[in-house]
């Protein structure tokens, strides 16, 4: 077994793909000025609810007659928020490429009863968006967390679309240009990107979808937490800082600290720069070596926030055990936390890349990898 471990350690070794790395300058003291013990509804509660949905729309440049709002239950709350509410109206395209997506499809087909047409395609691949009907609303996921897939920029949407977008675009916003006005329901969480803490999620709807809503009454009954209409318009104060349920006003705070952060950055210039980086680290190492790959097939959809890899040698009789084995030693190191594949994906690593992650770790990863590897391969020979 080799012995002769790389020359330096990630100074942070959080990689995990959700809940993600703090911002480097995070410390607890960060959050001293959050208003515990106070009622959300409070002044002081609807202004700090209010600046975080006002540097969210500052960050990401949404445009100003859009809504942004904060919902419970994270992303999937949000994604769920949008479908139970909006679907329905006309023809529907549910579009899915790992895991998540496939979970919206269930919740379409199989809960909702919609007759829709789904498109799928394998793990490391993305459906054929010249197939799209975009005049059916279209459900899917921008990112692709298990998978490391996103959608290509070769991809169009419509501006004359008559159908709406619905887009899961967790561990794409505040890392990836999403085109707003091609984007009708856009929804995210805190706790990817930018590191946030977890159980809030934010939906965005431009013009098409508030009209939906104030026009649409779906077939079936809404919980309490879905609902973003009342007698026929929309719930304007879910957009200015009423939030639907108590929110964490500790982490709503630790949100408006990362946004400050993102801010010291470049904003989204800046944060996109740096996950790019952080890609392209990975990127230089899978080209040097031969025994690791991307997940995703094609380098125009390779995400640069949840990179998903996999082992490649045509010696590893089994790789699922062989990945674990390597995701293990990595951690008993204290070099790389959670960067085992995903449950339902393919065998692998899956390493986060966003902004939070500073380079350097990035780098320092690498040779981590190719001791484990190496490593592993070691003592599968001896055994044998």
């Amino acid at each position: 077994m080799s012995t002769t471990y790389p020359a330096s350690r990630p100074v942070n070794p959080r990689f995990s793909s959700g809940p993600c790395a703090k911002p480097p300058t995070f410390s607890l003291d960060k959050l001293a000025d959050a208003p515990l013990g106070r009622s959300h509804r409070a002044a002081v509660g609807k202004a700090k609810l209010k600046a975080a949905i006002d540097g969210t729309r500052e960050i990401l440049g949404i445009p100003d007659d859009y809504r942004v709002g904060i919902v419970p239950a994270s992303d999937t709350g949000a994604v769920e928020m949008a479908m139970w509410t909006m679907l329905g109206a006309r023809p529907v395209e549910m579009l899915a490429w790992e895991s998540f997506g496939e979970g919206w499809v269930t919740d379409a087909v199989k809960q909702l009863k919609l007759d829709a047409t789904v498109r799928k395609a394998p793990y490391g691949q993305i459906v054929d968006f010249a197939q799209v009907d975009f005049d059916k609303d279209v459900v899917f996921t921008w990112n692709g967390t298990t998978s490391g897939v996103r959608v290509p920029e070769t991809v169009t949407i419509p501006a004359d679309r008559a159908g709406l977008t619905i887009c899961d675009a967790t561990s794409a916003a505040f890392a990836m240009d999403l085109p707003w006005d091609r984007l009708d329901v856009t929804t995210f969480s805190w706790q990817k990107v930018l590191g946030g803490e977890a159980a809030h999620g934010m939906i965005v709807l431009s013009p098409r979808a508030v009209e939906r809503l104030e026009s649409y009454t779906p077939a079936w009954p809404l919980p309490k937490i879905f609902r973003l209409t009342k007698g026929g318009k929309l719930i304007e104060g879910i957009f200015s800082g009423e939030t639907i349920n108590t929110p964490s006003m500790l982490a709503v705070e630790d949100y408006l600290f990362a946004l400050d952060w993102a801010r010291s950055v470049g904003g989204l210039s800046g944060l996109i720069a740096r996950a790019n980086a952080n890609f392209a680290e990975i990127d230089r190492f899978v080209a040097a070596n031969d025994w690791i790959g991307f997940l995703a097939e094609d380098p125009a959809t390779r995400s640069t926030t949840s990179v998903c890899l996999s082992f490649t040698d045509p010696s590893i009789a089994d790789g699922a055990a062989f990945a674990k084995a390597v995701a293990k030693r990595l951690e008993a190191e204290g070099v790389a936390l959670d960067v085992g594949a995903y449950r339902d994906a393919p065998p692998g690593l899956r390493i986060w890349c966003g902004g939070t992650v500073e380079t350097g770790d990035i780098a320092a990863l690498m040779p981590w990898i190719d001791w484990a590897y190496r490593t592993e391969l070691a003592a599968l020979q001896a055994a044998a």
